[in-house]
């Protein structure tokens, strides 16, 4: 064994502390293809250095599609906001293993904070390294106590990608609600999905091989204005374009065609965007 790969650092990840491993090997994956839309080759890199088989996880052609493009989508939210706000500070609720900040590489006086659990911060640690303006804090982002560390004088730009439906169906609110107070004006990003949708994806092979289980769901994104005081919703993207959905296996371009032709049903999966 290499030197380099003896040194590699090794996951030990279960549950929902898994899942950046799912969201690190797609983003790797889509940008080796030729038509990438993330090229996210900070990914790769990470990927290769922690040296893991893990096609246990079982992230197919169509995962992998579906989580690069709604990454694409919230680094363009996240750019359009920072053009906008150049004195923002951005924060990155459950992080993960995703390259975000180096990806969109924001220039001072940007301030960028990462947040995840202890031991996924300790192991990003290992992968990424230090840039200016640039902070990580190691807490449940469900935590009352971390939001202190992030100043409140600016604009603020908060993004959460595939983090919110593992949390509780009372917790979201109660975050939202902590954020929009702590913070004086700004926009939140998410995705979201219907309540027939986080029943499905607690069966997608990927998910299921983590451990871990999905529980916050929203039919209805007016819900979340009614609930957490000062947000109003901006943009509400639940519909794949034509060149998005061409990238998709032939079947799941028929699901979404049937998904398409269901207007009873609401949207499966979403990108919201709010402002506060």
């Amino acid at each position: 064994m290499s030197p380099e790969r003896a040194m590699a650092p090794r996951s030990c990840f279960t549950g929902v502390k898994a899942t950046p491993l799912i969201t690190l090997q797609a983003k790797a994956e889509e940008s080796v293809m030729p038509d990438s839309l993330l090229h996210d080759h900070f990914a790769a890199a990470a990927l290769a250095r922690i040296g893991e088989d893990l096609t246990h996880l079982k992230v197919g052609h169509d995962t992998t599609i579906a989580i690069a493009t709604r990454a694409y989508l919230l680094d363009r939210w996240t750019e359009a906001f920072l053009d906008r706000h150049p004195d923002a500070t951005v924060l990155h609720l459950g992080c993960g293993l995703d390259s975000r900040v180096f990806r969109l590489d924001p220039q001072p006086p940007v301030r960028w904070f990462d947040v995840d659990f202890p031991d996924v911060i300790a192991f990003r640690r290992r992968l990424y390294p230090c840039r200016e303006n640039y902070a990580m804090i190691a807490a449940s982002i469900t935590s009352e106590t971390w939001l202190c560390q992030c100043p409140a004088d600016r604009p603020a730009m908060i993004v959460a990608e595939g983090v919110l439906p593992y949390l509780e169906q009372n917790e979201v609110p109660l975050l939202l609600r902590r954020l929009v107070g702590h913070l004086p004006l700004g926009e939140i990003a998410f995705d979201a999905y219907s309540r027939l949708m986080i029943w499905l994806l607690n069966f997608n092979p990927a998910i299921r091989a983590t451990g871990a289980d999905l529980h916050w769901a929203i039919d209805d994104p007016a819900e979340l204005e009614r609930q957490v005081p000062g947000l109003a919703l901006v943009e509400d993207r639940c519909n794949w374009s034509g060149a998005e959905a061409a990238r998709m296996s032939p079947p799941a371009q028929i699901a979404l065609q049937m998904l398409e032709a269901t207007p009873m049903l609401p949207p499966m999966g979403r990108l919201l965007r709010y402002r506060f």
